[in-house]
């Protein structure tokens, strides 16, 4: 399945929310995002299919998918575009279970475990941390520009980028060879998380023009 265009995914994280959920996720539509992927594992299953069905009105609104990070059977139950799974996640049973229209994507941390991605189940990877990143202290260690341009070159899927990006360090990993960037704490941290999404748009779309 084609990727929501631009390809950059906003991941939520109430926890580091300076707003409320939904308007950070207006905003960042407002402002151009097309793909937003709610995650709040630490939420009962009921309680993260609910949220999911408050912010399911406003990415149709905008023409965005969303999708949400961790369980297929939520993902499905709550009518998202589709399932982002943890490394080592299943991406065959989630494929059987949401069917060829719904995206799947799968995190991954190493050109090995990229290269072992089956096209015909997963549609993109996420690849992080690039760089150490408040969102998700001792997550793993940084896999810099190097480890990026190694998973970007194994994968047979399209990669995103994440950890620790700005509007800076954005611009540095997409010269790296990942199609997009995914971010969390940027953007539910900004005092104005609309102006932030605009900025990180406008480096994406610098680094990956359409062609005309």
């Amino acid at each position: 399945m084609k990727l929501p265009d631009p390809a950059l995914l906003l991941v939520t994280d109430r926890h580091q929310a300076r707003l409320p959920l939904a308007d950070i996720v207006r905003a960042a539509l407002s402002a151009g995002c097309r793909w937003v992927s709610v995650r709040e594992k630490d939420l009962s299953d009921e309680d993260q299919i609910a949220l999911a069905l408050t912010l399911l009105p406003i990415a149709r609104r905008h023409g965005a998918c969303l999708t949400l990070h961790g369980d297929a059977a939520l993902a499905k139950a709550c009518g998202s575009n589709g399932v982002h799974l943890p490394a080592g996640g299943d991406p065959a049973a989630s494929r059987t279970l949401l069917g060829p229209g719904k995206l799947i994507g799968v995190s991954v941390h190493t050109a090995t475990e990229a290269q072992a991605l089956d096209p015909r189940l997963v549609d993109y990877a996420i690849a992080g941390p690039a760089f150490e990143t408040p969102s998700k202290p001792g997550y793993g260690p940084e896999i810099g520009h190097k480890g990026l341009a190694e998973i970007a070159a194994a994968a047979p899927v399209p990669v995103l980028a994440i950890g620790g990006l700005n509007a800076t360090r954005a611009a540095e990993v997409l010269a790296a060879g990942p199609v997009g960037i995914a971010v969390m704490g940027s953007i539910m941290r900004a005092l104005d998380p609309g102006q932030e999404m605009k900025a990180l748009l406008a480096i994406v779309a610098g680094a990956h023009p359409r062609a005309r």
